[in-house]
């Protein structure tokens, strides 16, 4: 996939739809675009987190303990959570279509971060969602 054309993607992820064109240029180069059969393992509970992953096109599901808690299509990322926090991945992530993905290495994600403190306030908000779910999953 061409840079421009991931950059197109990246707007329409909700998370970099307020970068300007240009920040949406440089993410773009940053991304690794991967097209994915369904029962792909993105994530693994328990495994160091390495990367940073968002969804372009397709579904998966989100499992934590081997239970079902959410569901990622286009637009939804996740990984952010391991490595914002340094630990291991919370849920198992396997896709359940085909799919197409992007993909950010811990390092550029970093950097990313850095490059644009605006996507703090979004990745905090779902981190925090994300561990509300947790601990509703948890209570029952």
């Amino acid at each position: 996939m061409s840079r421009d054309r991931v950059a197109d993607e990246l707007a329409r992820v909700p998370l970099f739809a307020g970068l300007s064109k240009k920040h949406l240029q440089h993410v773009s180069s940053l991304v690794t675009t991967l097209e994915v059969e369904p029962g792909r393992v993105l994530a693994a509970q328990g495994e160091p987190g390495r990367e940073f992953i968002f969804v372009l096109s397709g579904e998966a599901e989100v499992r934590r303990d081997g239970e079902l808690v959410a569901t990622r299509s286009s637009g939804d990322f996740f990984g952010e959570i391991s490595l914002l926090l340094d630990t291991p991945r919370t849920a198992s992530v396997v896709t359940t279509t085909p799919a197409t993905i992007g993909v950010i290495d811990a390092r550029a994600f970093k950097a990313m971060l850095q490059e644009n403190p605006e996507l703090y306030e979004p990745l905090i908000k779902a981190v925090g969602e994300r561990i509300v779910l947790q601990d509703d999953h948890n209570l029952s």
